[in-house]
């Protein structure tokens, strides 16, 4: 049953992040009068640091290919994504005093670089709406009341006591990556006061700790076009053969703790440390373009030109210095003569080259993630609307909910996406 009411319905949007302030624009836009309740001192904190202060604010690729970057519940998200897309992004901010730009991977920036213009133009947005955002005001919990059978909400009530009456409310808290910015798990405490299950919350999108101590050499490494393969769990003793994982192509970037980029943060998304303590065994391919006789012929090459040199200056003509020697000790071969050198022991450092077995213990947590794998259950949420299907007027989006993707702007189109969809139906009352 749908029915709409004559007079402005009073919206609370509870967190003032990207879902939050797309949510609350959109249900301005509808007539509502919306007030933003926000924990922290200022609107967008996490949106500040996306995309290393650019603000990577969404992707242009094609509808059919931004699919396949969503890792958790795509489907749930195709009436939210058709609805609002990458390219209606890409105008409102336009439209709102912030140009774009699009650059390599269909990455969009905002053309001054600067992630805090996509913020202002958020807000200046607002402004035009009347809409209100209170500062420094945690929300305790969600009031509902329950008639013949019905539940509904009527308010929430904030940490230092104040009860704010609400036609909807459209819970926008985010999920737990980066808590300085305000994400630290509210909605989810929230949801579960109300019985919405929770999707155990964890860290995706986030740089992973090996066992490898030598991961540590090569600190401050970046490898660009390097393959990287994630074995499935051994869950069946290994009597089957599986496909992998995860298999991807790109760049990663050797750390202190292990390794990182966007490589290995895409890898990450697929890795459940949870349900899998014992860890990740990773394979990397530091010439992928490459078949194993292309690069058995380059040694060769090499080693007939040099006879005389040690293995390990052949091997520096392949690589960067710290890794070739990283090589070089592996292989055993490094004080050897070319000469010397086997087409068995080619072979084998053609194979090692190939196949550099590294394992993953775990992650940097969710200080270091960019957002959060789980969350408020989908099946809760009716995905035409974002409305919890057990609560009238009870409204959800953005990281909260069990949604995430890969780097590249997907996580934030979807923060828009869940938004706008969230905001227009509190506006417009779709009862379950």
């Amino acid at each position: 049953m749908t029915k709409r009411k004559e007079d402005r319905r009073q919206i609370v949007v509870i967190g003032a992040g990207a879902s939050g302030l797309m949510a609350a624009c959109a249900a301005a836009e509808q007539g509502a009068s919306v007030t933003i309740l926000e924990k922290t001192e200022k609107a967008g904190k996490k949106i500040y640091i996306t995309g290393k202060g650019r603000c990577n604010l969404t992707n242009a690729c094609d509808i059919q290919e931004f699919w396949g970057h969503i890792v958790s519940n795509p489907k749930f998200l195709y009436s939210a994504v058709y609805g609002f897309d990458a390219r209606q992004m890409m105008q409102f901010m336009e439209d709102n005093g912030c140009p774009v730009k699009i650059e390599r991977g269909d990455r969009v920036f905002p053309v001054s670089d600067h992630a805090s213009d996509v913020t202002k133009a958020l807000l200046q947005h607002l402004r035009g709406l009347k809409v209100q955002i209170r500062y420094h005001c945690p929300v305790q919990n969600i009031e509902v009341r329950e008639e013949d059978g019905v539940r509904r909400v009527t308010g929430v009530k904030t940490v230092s006591g104040e009860r704010i009456d609400a036609d909807a409310v459209i819970l926008a808290t985010g999920g737990r990556s980066y808590p300085s910015t305000g994400s630290e798990g509210d909605g989810y405490r929230m949801a579960k006061s109300l019985g919405i299950e929770v999707v155990k919350p964890a860290p995706s999108l986030v740089p992973v700790r090996t066992r490898e101590e030598w991961c540590a050499q090569l600190q401050g490494l970046s490898l660009k076009n390097v393959e990287l393969t994630v074995d499935r769990p051994n869950e069946d003793g290994g009597r089957k053969k599986k496909k992998p994982l995860y298999k991807g192509f790109g760049e990663m970037l050797f750390t202190h703790f292990g390794i990182s980029g966007p490589l290995v943060l895409t890898a990450s998304c697929y890795m459940d440390f949870d349900a899998h303590p014992e860890g990740f065994t990773m394979h990397l391919n530091l010439k992928p373009a490459l078949t194993a006789e292309q690069i058995a012929a380059r040694i060769r090459r090499e080693i007939d030109a040099s006879p005389k040199k040690k293995m390990a200056g052949v091997i520096r003509t392949l690589f960067p210095a710290r890794l070739a020697e990283l090589i070089s000790q592996m292989s055993g071969l490094s004080e050897r003569t070319a000469a010397s050198v086997n087409d068995k022991e080619i072979a084998e450092l053609t194979d090692l080259i190939r196949d550099l077995v590294i394992h993953a213990e775990g992650t940097r947590g969710f200080n270091e993630a960019i957002v959060t794998r789980g969350g408020l259950n989908v099946k809760a949420f009716d995905p035409s609307t974002m409305q919890c299907k057990g609560i009238n007027g009870l409204y959800a989006a953005g990281e909260v909910l069990d949604v995430d993707a890969h780097t590249g702007g997907f996580n934030l189109q979807i923060a828009w996406s869940t938004g706008r969809l969230a905001g227009e139906s509190a506006a417009l009352e779709y009862e379950n």
